[in-house]
């Protein structure tokens, strides 16, 4: 099984920060430069393709799954 490397999450936690820091100020906006907002962009990608591929490969073990029978008789045989 491949083992994924720890995603460098710090981008969004910054941003998520500014976004509260500027919320309890009542700024009216966020304004991130283009080296961080190129970083955000970035560690976003590498998450939701982590989570891409996390969910096929639960998708590919569910569908090699044994599939269980199960009938019901309505509670007769007590």
């Amino acid at each position: 099984m491949q083992q994924n490397q720890p995603l460098n999450t710090l981008p969004i936690q910054q941003f998520i920060s500014q976004v509260k820091a500027a919320d309890n100020s009542n700024s009216k906006d966020v304004r991130l430069d283009i080296q961080n907002a190129k970083r955000l962009a970035f560690t976003l990608g590498e998450v939701m393709a982590r989570l891409n591929g996390d969910l096929e490969q639960i998708l590919q073990k569910s569908s090699t799954e044994e599939v269980i029978q199960i009938s019901m008789d309505g509670g007769n045989t007590w």
